[in-house]
């Protein structure tokens, strides 16, 4: 496969840059879908062999993991299968040349989420993996109704907390940033994340409070005890992340 040419009007454009490892051991082919993705918006991380690459998605903090199948040293099934057993939040695309669709059939048995025949266009791949990221939204949304600590429920729809003291309003602001904590629950979210994703700011490297200001007003209104916060908690020096 060629991977050079990448046609703009095919590509479409992210948001945010998601995380991407792509692990191949043919350079030239790694350094392509590399490429794609890239100009894709998303960023992207290359591994030419198994045992790298595991110590890469080990390391680091991936979205989703591109995986040869026919690798050196560790194969691409046993990069999975370790993958899965040690329970790594990633989703992965796995990528084969072989004919026999038994080897597609093992992949997604053992965990793989979609899967691609080599070869295959630029265009494919990344609406391919663009279509991984629109699943794992809907995936993770968040319930229109939620049950938390303490008889503590929220409903999303109406924009309304119900405590056991009584009904407290949300605003459409403060629903929005609920939504997106949940969503992204697997993982921190950043103050430059709300801005961008939730303000709509163009860039989120302002000087403001206002995301400080409104997780501790949305703390008041779902926390059981808003001065120790478990639901909303704070990562210092990254953001905030969601646990219930």
């Amino acid at each position: 496969m060629t991977m050079s040419q990448i046609p703009p009007q095919q590509v479409e454009a992210t948001t945010k840059a998601e995380r991407i490892l792509v692990i191949e051991d043919e350079e030239s082919l790694a350094i392509g879908i590399r490429d794609a993705l890239q100009h894709a918006g998303y960023e992207v991380d290359m591994a030419l062999d198994g045992s790298t690459g595991l110590r890469l998605v080990r390391e680091g903090s991936f979205n989703l993991v591109v995986l040869d199948l026919m690798l050196p040293g560790v194969s691409g099934l046993s990069l999975l299968e370790t993958l899965r057993a040690e329970k790594v939040d990633v989703r992965v695309m796995i990528l084969t040349a072989r004919a026999d669709e038994s080897d597609v059939v093992r992949g997604l048995e053992t965990g793989a989420d979609d899967y691609m025949t080599k070869p295959f266009s630029p265009a494919e791949l990344v609406a391919r993996v663009t279509a991984q990221f629109r699943r794992r939204d809907l995936d993770n949304a968040p319930p229109a109704f939620l049950e938390l600590a303490e008889d503590i429920k929220v409903d999303l729809e109406r924009l309304e907390v119900h405590r056991p003291t009584g009904l407290v309003p949300l605003t459409p602001r403060e629903g929005d940033i609920l939504r997106y904590l949940i969503q992204h629950r697997d993982r921190v979210v950043t103050r430059n994340d709300l801005l961008v994703d939730v303000w709509h700011y163009s860039n989120g490297k302002v000087e403001t409070r206002t995301v400080d200001i409104h997780i501790v007003g949305l703390r008041r209104k779902v926390e059981p005890d808003p001065s120790h916060p478990t639901l909303i908690q704070t990562v210092r020096g990254k953001g905030y992340r969601w646990h219930s």
